[in-house]
């Protein structure tokens, strides 16, 4: 029953045209600065987690994601369900973003960054978490990520 209440979060790896992906860059007073993929929580609305994972692309980002597959599945530290999706995005709008948690100014800066799919691209960031920089170093190692 435990599963049954745990938060779930849903998050796109998003490829461009470009073969590049779109992150956030978080700072935050007090704390080194960070990268994390786009996506939160999974609202009692969301029919699906596919559905909850585009709500989650069209609020951050403004963007309009095709969902490939599902890439990677872990649990975070707070015992939360994480799945991360990969994604094709074509087009997006950071300064049109709408989710509620940019209205807040106790929460640091998001900064929407485009960076290059390159294994040294992702190994130059502070991406978290660190599982999912694995995952996608991996992936680029395979091919399996600009194929989409």
């Amino acid at each position: 029953m435990e599963n049954d209440t745990m938060k779930q979060r849903v998050r796109a790896v998003l490829v461009t045209p470009n073969n590049t992906t779109l992150l956030i860059k978080r700072i935050r007073p007090g704390v080194a600065p960070y990268w994390v993929i786009v996506g939160g929580g999974v609202e009692e609305s969301d029919a699906t987690l596919e559905e909850a994972l585009l709500r989650e692309v069209r609020e951050e980002i403004a963007g309009d994601a095709e969902i490939v597959r599902l890439l990677h599945e872990t649990e975070n530290a707070k015992g939360e369900k994480e799945s991360f999706y990969l994604a094709r995005v074509d087009t997006w709008d950071f300064e049109n973003r709408t989710g509620p948690e940019f209205a807040r100014t106790d929460r640091g800066e998001y900064i929407l960054q485009e960076v290059p799919l390159t294994t040294e691209a992702i190994t130059d960031l502070n991406l978290l978490p660190r599982e999912i920089s694995t995952v996608l170093l991996q992936a680029l190692d395979n091919g399996d990520l600009l194929t989409v």
